[in-house]
């Protein structure tokens, strides 16, 4: 059995980091990473309260995040590769006063 506790408090330091991150950090990887560290966090909690319950719906729906978070890494990245490629930059701060 897992101790439920401690894992709600990993996944909320796992959370809490990652919101940090993506408030933080002006560089578009570190913010993509940030968002799957909270994406994982989730998945953590989720995982834990199934195995609370003995029922299988917490891994279900980790599974759904998995999926999620791998079409969000695809699609961030293809923006991220195109944003370097058109403005030779990753900083948020450049990226948003450049208009047009």
């Amino acid at each position: 059995m897992l101790p439920i506790r401690e894992s709600f408090i990993l996944a909320g330091i796992l959370f809490t980091l990652g919101v940090i991150g993506v408030l933080a950090r002006r560089n578009l990887v570190f913010i993509l990473m940030s968002i799957e560290v909270m994406l994982n966090a989730a998945g953590l909690a989720f995982v834990v309260a199934g195995a609370q319950w003995r029922q299988p719906d917490g891994q279900v729906v980790f599974l759904f995040i998995l999926a999620m978070a791998a079409a969000e890494l695809s699609v961030g990245l293809a923006l991220v590769l195109e944003l370097y490629r058109q403005y030779k930059t990753l900083d948020t701060d450049v990226l948003s006063r450049m208009r047009g």
